[in-house]
């Protein structure tokens, strides 16, 4: 899969950030398994980068492609398809139901998928330090917690790209490499790529980086 920017300019983003920027009017091409960090100070539009690709946002000029078909040509049932077998997210705010269980926020995304077995799943809860916790309501976790949970559920589902909005923000330097392990290891399974949006350009020195 081919993610191609052409030109993008958000609304509102300031003229000196765009001028600054490597990704807001440029082009760029990013494929899948390619491993990719955007990173800026808070306010730069590193979620708003996420969310035009995962079609959340539309305010912005210029032509964003995937696979060479304009995003804003795409019809919502045809994107509901790509989101579901070729795109995953874990956004900035997660989007966890706050009166599900950590499990029920996990099965409820895989009922749809199909892709990974209960065994699985477990298994990716123990690693991720989430056991005993099954049961507990989003609303009484930590957000490091929250975090760690919504991977998992961005995991049961088969994608080319992973979008990662500042998904390891309230984790510690420990579990933030077993979450960010276990990402590369699901996408190595599945050849795809990887988008990481963070504060800091100080994370794994293989990645493809950007300022935005």
């Amino acid at each position: 899969m081919e993610i191609k920017f052409s030109n993008i300019i958000p609304a509102p983003i300031p003229e000196k950030d765009i001028k600054q920027s490597e990704i807001w009017g440029r082009d760029i091409i990013i494929n899948s398994q390619e491993k990719v960090l955007i990173y800026a100070e808070s306010g730069k539009g590193k979620t708003t980068f996420t969310n035009i690709i995962f079609g959340a946002r539309k305010d912005y000029t210029g032509d964003v492609f995937l696979d060479g078909e304009n995003i804003q040509e795409i019809k919502p049932n045809n994107f509901s398809e790509i989101r579901r077998t070729k795109l995953s997210i874990v956004p900035q705010g997660l989007s966890l139901f706050a009166e599900l269980s950590l499990i029920e926020n996990i099965i409820i995304k895989n009922k749809i998928t199909n892709f990974k077995t209960n065994k699985e799943i477990v298994e990716m809860i123990e690693l991720l330090g989430l056991e005993g916790l099954e049961d507990r309501k989003a609303a009484k976790m930590s957000f490091g917690q929250r975090q760690r949970a919504a991977v998992i559920r961005a995991l049961c589902q088969p994608f080319k790209f992973i979008l990662l909005d500042e998904a390891f923000s309230h984790l510690d330097s420990n579990n933030t490499q077993i979450v960010w392990d276990l990402i590369k290891t699901e996408t190595k399974k599945q050849s795809a790529g990887i988008i990481l949006t963070s504060l800091s350009s100080n994370f794994e020195q293989d990645l493809i980086k950007y300022i935005v």
